[in-house]
């Protein structure tokens, strides 16, 4: 077990290395000399330089790029060009709203897509399964920020029952943290509820035409017992994986769903700094989003051999 999972760490360390390469070059990748971009149309010859030689600019390639990775090893994730503050500080500054937004999505996606994806395997073939994969499909199908703002529009501009925007720290008291992130963790998962349930639906339906099922229904057990004991047990892999590869999905909407609803997480840090081309806080915020989605693809490589015991170390 322990030698499997230093393979599998040791195996990620040439993701992160293309990774950081990748993130490196969004400097170079840019259109453009980035230091003409940064300091403006206005600006002398001189102060271009000026820029080049603080960033860097002058020096050879991979002469930046092994400079840059020594910073990274050391915690150092470089200062934001136009606020003059650490990378690093400024993401802790916009984690808790991300993570909370995160958190409670996932929660909710667990709580909703995998009972649904249980029913509609159990009643295959009948109205409710076509009703239960139509919203699967429906809400697959809607972009986040269309949700966002038909959320935003009936249950905060209409009939205010929730804020249209904002975010409150949970210091500040459970609800107050909680109303806050109800319609964006919604609108946000609406498509990992959908990919869940389809995948809950799947896996069910090959479990529950194997022997044991039928022995434990000839046994007497009851029906919520089968279903949520022996059926989605052994369902559970599949089920797991794409709830870890829809980190992704949660990941990437975060951006669009923080802009939405105004959220001062990391997204909406993003988009900002794609704005002002602030690419010191860009690489950052990249690196670390790869980093959380290498790191939830080993966690899944992990629980694949505590759930499935056919899996060799």
């Amino acid at each position: 077990m322990l030698s499997y999972i230093l393979r599998r760490i040791v195996a990620t360390l040439p993701v992160m290395a293309i990774v950081a390469l990748f993130v490196f070059s969004l400097l170079y990748i840019a259109p453009g000399d980035p230091a003409v971009v940064i300091a403006g149309d206005q600006a002398s010859p001189e102060d271009v330089e000026r820029i080049r030689q603080s960033l860097g600019l002058d020096r050879p390639f991979l002469v930046q790029f092994g400079s840059w990775v020594w910073r990274i090893l050391h915690g150092d994730l470089g200062t934001s060009i136009f606020t003059n503050l650490p990378v690093s500080a400024m993401i802790g500054q916009r984690l808790g709203p991300t993570l909370s937004l995160m958190i409670v999505t996932l929660l909710l996606t667990i709580v909703v897509a995998v009972p649904l994806g249980v029913v509609a395997a159990w009643k295959a073939g009948s109205l409710i399964d076509r009703v239960i994969m139509g919203f699967a499909v429906f809400g697959f199908s809607l972009p986040v920020f269309v949700v966002g703002y038909m959320l935003a529009y009936v249950f905060a501009l209409e009939l205010e029952w929730l804020p249209v925007q904002g975010y409150t720290p949970l210091t500040q008291g459970l609800w107050p943290w909680l109303e806050n992130l109800i319609l964006p963790a919604i609108a946000l998962g609406c498509v990992y509820i959908a990919l869940v349930a389809r995948i809950t639906r799947a896996a069910m339906l090959e479990v529950l035409q194997q022997d044991y099922i039928r022995t434990a229904k000839a046994k007497g057990l009851g029906q919520g017992g089968i279903l949520f004991i022996h059926a989605l047990k052994n369902a559970a892999v599949p089920i797991v994986t794409v709830i870890g590869i829809g980190i992704a999905l949660l990941i990437g909407g975060a951006v669009v769903t923080e802009s939405v609803f105004a959220i001062p997480g990391l997204g909406r840090l993003t988009i900002d700094a794609i704005l002002r081309r602030d690419y010191p806080v860009i690489q950052g915020i990249v690196l670390l989003f790869s980093f959380v989605y290498v790191l939830v693809n080993l966690m899944i490589d992990v629980t694949y051999t505590l759930v499935d015991p056919r899996i060799r170390y």
